[in-house]
């Protein structure tokens, strides 16, 4: 594969709230204003390299555009986003997402709006050289980081790219992205994480793989009925439990990850070798 054009339209929403414009454009709008504009969500597209290897691109950029409304007929709902992926024989194909948007109270101790992505597969597909794949969404690249949902403060507009990969289809596909080492809590390092992504179309049951690096006491076991979804990441701590990442941990009270550098290895029940991530001086030129 090669350079695809990425754009897209917001085609539907599942409620009707005062003030709607913008359906099947890529800038929709709704609410009565309560001191600034209405809220609404933005997609912009662009051109980017695609590949077939598992490889994460950018779909498109995200925005919210989150300004205090009223009248809303409920807080959460959901929008749908048909994106448009020009290919380089020129053929176009729609890919469609649906959004789940959360309205928050404007007040109060977490007053951002929430995005989430209830489902991250397409339904639609693309066969190249004879092999169907779908296009999977696997976070939204927000401050440098990719997560798994959208937070975006009142008063402003809030920006992520949507980051995805071109998967085959039906088939799940587990991968190592980062080894966060050097933590920053003192002595301990508890802060330390790995982090796991399923980049692929079909749910991946990790039940009882091992992540490691082959050291002693450096093992993590995936608990019994551990399902990672598609474009699901989880992060696997050093001595911290956060649930928006899993609420893995290693609950070890010295460091994993040695610092000059190491590789992380990730291993099925039988002992394959699903995925490796090195880093620091163990990565290869």
């Amino acid at each position: 594969m090669s350079k695809v054009d990425t754009s897209g339209t917001w085609t539907a929403i599942t409620i009707n709230p005062p003030n709607l414009e913008g359906l099947n454009t890529d800038n929709i709008k709704w609410g009565i204003p309560a001191g600034g504009g209405k809220s609404g969500y933005l997609f912009a597209g662009g051109s980017v390299e695609v590949l077939l290897d598992g490889t994460e691109f950018t779909l498109g950029t995200f925005t919210h555009q989150n300004f205090p409304i009223q009248g809303m007929p409920q807080n959460q709902f959901e929008v749908d986003l048909a994106a448009r992926v020009l290919f380089e024989d020129q053929v176009p194909h729609n890919f469609s997402f649906r959004f789940q948007h959360n309205e928050t109270p404007n007040v109060g101790p977490s007053p951002e709006d929430l995005v989430d992505l209830p489902t991250r597969v397409s339904p639609e597909t693309v066969t190249i050289d004879n092999t169907e794949y779908a296009v999977v969404i696997t976070g939204f690249k927000q401050g440098g980081q990719i997560v798994n949902r959208f937070i975006s403060p009142e008063n402003g507009s809030n920006s992520a790219d949507l980051v995805a990969v071109l998967a085959r289809t039906g088939k799940p596909d587990v991968h190592i992205t980062t080894v966060s080492f050097k933590g920053q809590v003192k002595r301990t390092q508890a802060d330390e994480y790995v982090e796991v992504v399923n980049r692929g179309t079909a749910p991946a049951d990790v039940s009882g793989w091992v992540l490691g690096a082959d050291d002693a006491g450096q093992n993590f076991t995936f608990p019994p009925g551990t399902v990672l979804l598609p474009g699901q990441r989880v992060r696997i701590y050093t001595n911290e439990i956060h649930p928006q990442w899993g609420g893995y941990t290693y609950g070890s009270g010295r460091p994993i990850w040695n610092d000059r550098g190491d590789a992380a290895k990730l291993r099925d029940t039988d002992g394959n070798l699903v995925s490796e991530h090195a880093y620091g001086s163990a990565t290869k030129p």
